[in-house]
């Protein structure tokens, strides 16, 4: 009975101090833990961190979100079991919510992790660990106090939704979080609202992508998350030695040694078609009116494929491409077409491609209006034998455009769509893009803004002086949309 108090008190005692539990609740340098005398470095800074947290009055009740990138072996599985552990075990009715990338990862190395956790801790008999969830066994408790190993679906996400344990505790965690879709990031963020509860979100993995969620935690959204990268040479415990080869084989400055490794995001993912360093190249660039001015101006319509999508009007004119409207799906081809045909006269448009997956209603409803507009069939025959239809040559054709000096908008989710689409390999060596439903399957949203750029390199087009009004030759038609 002594010891049960004992065990007790020190749970209660480090309600607020996840690394005190650590250090304490394990049989460090015994059994399984003959080889270590504690947490590693970075496992110990972090548990640090999260004390920190939560021992001040004015952060303990915000969320506390955490984001490390990391290179191989440097023991993530683990920390999460320890993380697991602690929040359980100093806190009644604590809810923890665990998902990875796949289900794979998350039976086969986060589960089997977090429950040696639980079995090696001071704690393991309050708890009935099972392949999927972790419970508590008093049974007036279990429902509420518990975590749960769940894998996420785009189209199942109540499991995040619903994510709620006011006035008590949540830990969130993502394992291998570079390829968890946005969709369940978005949704996941409705438990960060409740008052008075503490709040943990923890995504680790490898970055292995450089679009997404996950690498926005360290560059458009670093001011909420507290971010690390690791480099697993600076790490205990991890194979030095086949670290030391991989940097002879490939270099330390190759992508694969950045992901493996240091801990840092690809400049380029394996499949991935446009580059970051094209679109960062291009990102928020201010051109002068001389640079592009001469060129005709093309107008691009890509109508929004499902309910959740955007609507998307485009111009580009030479080396400057700007975004002039967004819209929620709108099935009155009519009023979609009038707004067009404004557009076309505000701006003086030369030409104007409309996307034919579903523009050929706005189309048929401009020819009602006396306007020549072309509609662009995405899976029509290219023009260029190594690409495998017309979006292949579209996209070809921007990337190409990026490389030339192309300038897009100050916009986050153009900047990511460009990078989204994977290729599709072929025998024949041609470039073939992933669909849209595939992107969706895989958690990436359709790719309207990139499309409407795309859509301009359709067909060439040539400037028509004859449709223009005159104008003072400094004018410049993108300043208002800057």
């Amino acid at each position: 009975m002594d010891e049960a108090q004992a065990v007790v008190d020190l749970a209660a005692a480090c309600s607020l101090d996840p690394k005190c539990w650590v250090i304490q609740a394990y049989d460090w340098g015994h059994g399984e833990l003959a080889d270590y005398a504690g947490p590693r470095a970075w496992q110990s800074e972090l548990l640090s961190d999260i004390g920190a947290h939560l021992q001040n009055p004015e952060t303990r009740y915000q969320p506390l979100m955490i984001a490390r990138a990391s290179g191989h072996g440097i023991g993530k599985s683990a920390l999460i079991g320890m993380v697991v552990n602690w929040a359980l075990s100093t806190r009644a009715d604590c809810k923890v919510m665990i998902t990875a990338n796949t289900d794979t990862q998350l039976r086969t190395k986060t589960s089997p992790e977090v429950g040696k956790w639980s079995r090696l801790s001071i704690t393991s008999s309050w708890f009935d660990a099972q392949a999927t969830s972790i419970a508590s066994r008093d049974k007036d408790h279990a429902k509420n106090w518990r975590a749960d190993l769940v894998p996420w679906s785009e189209h199942n996400t109540e499991a995040f939704a619903g994510l709620h344990n006011k006035g008590r505790r949540i830990v969130l965690v993502f394992d291998e979080a570079s390829a968890i879709s946005d969709r369940v990031w978005e949704v996941a963020e409705g438990a960060m609202t409740d008052e008075e509860t503490e709040i943990l979100w923890l995504a680790f993995g490898n970055p292995t992508r450089n679009t997404g969620r996950f690498r926005e935690c360290f560059r458009r959204f670093r001011h909420r998350w507290q971010t690390r990268q690791i480099d697993s040479r600076t790490v205990e415990g991890t194979n030095k030695d086949q670290i030391a080869k991989w940097g002879q084989d490939y270099g330390e400055e190759s992508d694969f040694f950045k992901v493996r490794v240091r801990g840092m995001f690809p400049a380029m993912s394996a499949r991935q078609f446009i580059s970051e360093t094209d679109v960062t190249a291009a990102y928020g660039k201010v051109l002068n009116i001389a640079q592009y001015g001469f060129a005709p101006k093309i107008l691009t319509v890509d109508p929004a494929w499902e309910g959740d999508d955007e609507f998307v009007i485009g111009l580009r004119q030479g080396l400057v491409f700007s975004i002039l409207r967004t819209m929620t799906k709108n099935d009155n081809d009519l009023t979609a077409a009038s707004i067009i045909a404004q557009i076309e006269t505000d701006q003086q448009a030369d030409a104007v491609f409309i996307d034919a997956g579903f523009g050929t209603g706005i189309y048929s409803a401009g020819q009602g209006m006396g306007r020549s507009w072309t509609l662009v069939w995405f899976a029509s025959e290219s023009a260029d034998m190594g690409c495998l239809n017309k979006r292949a040559e579209m996209w070809k054709m921007m990337r190409d455009w990026l490389k030339a000096g192309g300038a897009i908008p100050d916009d986050p989710q153009l900047r990511d769509e460009l990078q989204a689409p994977e290729i599709v390999p072929r025998v024949d060596g041609k470039i073939q893009l992933e669909s849209k439903k595939d992107m969706k399957a895989r958690g990436v949203p359709s790719p309207n803004r990139a499309d409407a750029l795309a859509l301009s390199f359709a067909y060439p087009v040539s400037k028509n002086d004859a449709l223009r009004q005159q104008r003072p030759p400094e004018y410049d038609p993108f300043h208002l949309l800057r």
